[in-house]
């Protein structure tokens, strides 16, 4: 008969929930992790997602300790084009993690931004911020500056707040708005609330009109503003505290 795993301890955190405020991984990729065997507690294999580390215990990962996790912190920052949203890329492309400064250590990105794309990327070290800031659920505007060629219809930009299928992909409402016009070019904004891989692109060159540039401005209530290109800048823990979703 197999023991029971460890119930909860008041002087305790899941490990999965320890691992993803220590940046290392989100919870759920935690406990993929856990379940492969690359997690041990004070040299202790875990099996089990509901165990739980207290002060003093010693996590590894892959035969590495991780350190305890520090204060949660979230950095906006401006991601110029031409880098990729990956710790490593196969292909050998430069990074958005290989151009932060080395002090601000392990983050991760909430949500990304294509390779051509650029503008505003939250970053954090603590990876369940990041897993909650990214679902559709906490309801937060993704607004974004578009540059796309073609003859833009007002009527059909307005048809997209009622969502639109594009390759039979469902994508919900969108905000889209012209805001000028110069020969074959124009700027549009953009709001969406879901922000899928590609959303805008694919869905601006099924209304024929190419992208030819993409700015994002803001998430949620944090703005671009004017954050210079590859600059990061912390925000503030009250203004962090201030400004996340209640809990549903």
């Amino acid at each position: 008969m197999s023991e029971a795993p460890p119930g909860p301890r008041a002087d305790g955190e899941r490990i999965a929930k320890w691992l993803a405020r220590a940046g290392v991984a989100s919870r759920r990729d935690a406990e993929t992790m856990i379940a492969a065997g690359r997690v041990r507690l004070n040299n202790a294999p875990v099996t089990h997602p509901a165990t739980f580390v207290t002060a003093g215990d010693i996590v590894l990962v892959d035969g590495s300790a991780v350190a305890a996790p520090v204060r949660t912190r979230l950095f906006r920052y401006h991601k110029p084009a031409g880098l990729v949203t990956t710790h490593k890329d196969p292909e050998g492309r430069p990074t958005v993690f290989g151009k932060l400064p080395a002090e601000l250590g392990r983050v991760i990105s909430v949500g990304r931004l294509d390779l051509a794309s650029e503008g505003l990327l939250l970053l954090t070290n603590d990876g369940a911020l990041a897993r909650r800031l990214e679902l559709p659920s906490t309801g937060w505007v993704r607004r974004y500056r578009v540059r796309v060629h073609g003859s833009v219809e007002p009527a059909a930009l307005a048809a997209l707040a009622r969502g639109i299928t594009v390759d039979g992909v469902r994508y919900g409402p969108i905000e889209a708005g012209l805001d000028s016009r110069k020969g074959e070019n124009a700027w549009l904004t953009v709001a969406l609330r879901e922000g899928r891989n590609r959303e805008v692109r694919r869905v601006m060159t099924h209304l024929g009109l190419p992208v030819s540039r993409l700015i994002r401005i803001s998430y949620g209530p944090f703005q671009l503003g004017t954050l210079p290109r590859g600059a990061v800048d912390e925000v503030p823990a009250k203004v962090l505290r201030e400004q996340l979703p209640k809990p549903t």
